[in-house]
């Protein structure tokens, strides 16, 4: 009976097991609780409570404490022990009410005590049913936020993507501290939650905060905390974000906008594992990972003196660099469906999918803002489309024309003496066309003299 029932969703409860030595305990429940919409089964003691979990799958159990041969705690070990899903109420009597506390340590949900009335017995199982189901329903967002970061998910099927993909599951369950790159809309702030969700310390908190978004001082106060009087308006004790994170982790957001006098007391923080509020000479240790993310080239900043090289060096461990889009845009098809299917559900749409002209057009756009921009295009066009299969004429305005290529490869002959003078005429009209007819500065950018522009200009009848 190790078995587990495989349905996450919970429901009321329906199937009660009852198990008592009285048969007038076992009749006045069973008539009780079935007047009440349950079906009931009975068992006279442990050892056939068990055997009848062998074939069934009970909601709860009423199991009493004292029995004959095995008694409610040894019925209750063997349950925990083969993961029995019920939940599992002692009935005590006079006397047993400690050993009931007990029980509810080895893993019972709850205890009633001999003789109640039968408003007292539903009232009981309503209010577990209730507890269950707030239970499972925080197990059931525990675990979606869990496969939301899970790295598995995080779309991408490129090489440098999955080599990504390898590093956060190499590292996650290390503390070591992790720095994020990559431009605006890569989706640092992805990884940074994928690492500490796929981690040892998923299950403690994950606090995040962009240095970049508040004052100075306000930072600092958010940061390691403050206590009472520190400053005007200091009412109260506060706890920093340090301390809220400790067991977990602590993600800073665009860290490179980090003002430089909190940049010592972050190195401080780091180097010492404990930080001090702000109004007090108190120390507390904390216990955290912080994974940094920054849009900026730190080593540069380290060069110009607004990022202090020994904070660079404390955080950049392990290095984690996300490429923009555009350098990986054969992953381009599978977050377009990606995001299709996410805004079918969001938007109540039924976009079924996208046309390959439509697909090939996002494919030549520069996406500057990356994979958010992406995810805000997909967006306003199903928002605006009343068809359920996206078209080149259902993407936004700035997309519909399509963007003209110079092939230099789409020659008639494989003559190389005929197409190099084809190469050299489009050439010529390219620096041309660029420079605004300015012969002199298109002959530096062809990497010829005037003179010779000028023949071949003549040449080929070009005239600017």
């Amino acid at each position: 009976m190790d078995r587990r029932k495989r349905d996450r969703t919970f429901n009321p409860f329906k199937d009660i097991l009852v198990i008592d030595d009285e048969s007038n305990m076992r009749h006045v429940l069973s008539v009780i609780l079935k007047k009440t919409g349950y079906n009931v089964t009975t068992a006279a003691e442990g050892k056939e409570g068990l055997a009848l979990f062998e074939d069934k799958d009970y909601d709860a159990v009423l199991c009493d404490i004292k029995m004959p041969q095995m008694d409610g705690i040894d019925f209750l070990k063997s349950a925990v022990e083969r993961k029995a899903e019920p939940a599992i109420i002692m009935m005590s009597g006079y006397g047993t009410v400690n050993t009931a506390v007990e029980a509810m340590k080895l893993g019972a949900v709850d205890y009633i005590s001999k003789p109640f009335k039968p408003d007292e017995i539903l009232v009981k199982l309503k209010q577990t049913e209730e507890r269950m189901g707030l239970r499972r329903e925080n197990t059931l967002l525990r675990d979606a936020v869990r496969e939301t970061f899970d790295f598995q998910n995080i779309v991408g099927r490129s090489k440098i993507m999955r080599d990504i993909f390898k590093t956060v599951q190499k590292i996650s369950d290390h503390k070591t501290t992790v720095l994020i790159t990559g431009e605006s809309g890569t989706g640092k702030e992805l990884i940074a939650k994928a690492i500490h969700y796929n981690g040892v310390r998923k299950n403690s908190p994950l606090v995040v905060i962009n240095c970049g978004g508040l004052p100075e001082h306000i930072l600092e106060s958010e940061l390691f905390g403050h206590v009472q009087g520190a400053f005007t308006g200091a009412v109260r004790d506060k706890k920093g974000l340090f301390q809220e994170a400790s067991g977990g982790t602590l993600f800073l957001d665009e860290i490179g906008e980090l003002p430089v006098s909190l940049q010592v007391k972050l190195l401080r923080a780091l180097q010492d594992e404990e930080i001090r509020p702000l109004g007090t000479n108190r120390s507390f240790k904390v216990d955290i990972r912080v994974v940094a993310a920054t849009a900026k080239d730190l080593a540069k900043e380290v060069q110009k003196n607004t990022f202090r090289d020994d904070l660079y060096y404390r955080i950049n461990v392990l290095p984690i660099y996300l490429p923009p889009l555009r350098e990986r845009k054969e992953d381009l098809p599978f977050l377009i469906d990606h995001f299709i299917r996410k805004f079918n559900v969001l938007l109540k749409k039924s976009i079924r999918g996208i046309d390959p002209p439509a697909v090939q057009r996002l494919m030549e756009r520069d996406w500057k803002g990356n994979v958010r921009e992406l995810e805000n295009i997909i967006q306003r066009t199903m928002v605006m489309m009343d068809r359920n299969v996206i078209g080149v004429q259902d993407l936004p305005s700035e997309m519909q024309e399509e963007k003209k290529k110079e092939d230099f490869f789409s020659f008639e002959t494989l003559s190389i003496k005929e197409n190099n003078v084809i190469l050299h005429k489009l050439l010529i009209e390219k620096a041309l066309k660029q420079t605004k007819g300015n012969r002199t500065r298109a002959a530096k950018l062809l990497e010829i003299s005037h003179p010779t522009l000028l023949i071949k200009m003549k040449q080929y009848s070009l005239e600017y």
